[in-house]
């Protein structure tokens, strides 16, 4: 005759399926975090702001005015307005002339924000990697 052994009851908790959910919802929130986020890309300095070393090459200025209006530091008209496609022609233009030219954004201290950020953007379609913030010294 077969005796068959009693067993005991299992007090462990299986966490293997636990394990794979987890690992699902970490693959998700990675492919989804980089969606979520917006804004310019903009590289700042790791210390406190020191001036730029004169490089060989003069950078790019690109300004804003209080009005809004956008402005080159290049060409023969530099204290003439641009439309936002020409200065993003122009600065193309540059950077395949020069490819490590810098790019500096001088905005007027009482321009709206997003003047600043639409030039940024105009910029970045045009193909500048990074762009400096020029700011005025403050006096002690």
């Amino acid at each position: 005759m077969y005796i068959r052994k009693r067993r005991r009851p299992v007090s462990e908790i299986n966490v293997v399926p636990y394990i794979d959910v987890m690992l699902v919802l970490l693959i998700i929130f990675m492919v989804t975090a980089p969606l979520i986020s917006q804004g310019v890309k903009v590289d700042l300095p790791k210390a406190s702001a020191q001036p730029i070393e004169q490089e060989d090459v003069p950078p790019l200025i690109a300004s804003v005015d209080v009005e809004g209006k956008f402005y080159l530091n290049v060409g023969d008209a530099q204290e003439s307005p641009l439309a936002g496609d020409d200065l993003a022609a122009i600065v193309q233009e540059q950077l395949k002339q020069t490819p490590n030219t810098p790019v500096v954004v001088k905005g007027d201290g009482k321009v709206a924000y997003d003047k600043v950020i639409e030039l940024m953007v105009l910029l970045q379609n045009a193909g500048v990697p990074s762009v400096g913030l020029m700011t005025d010294p403050v006096e002690s």
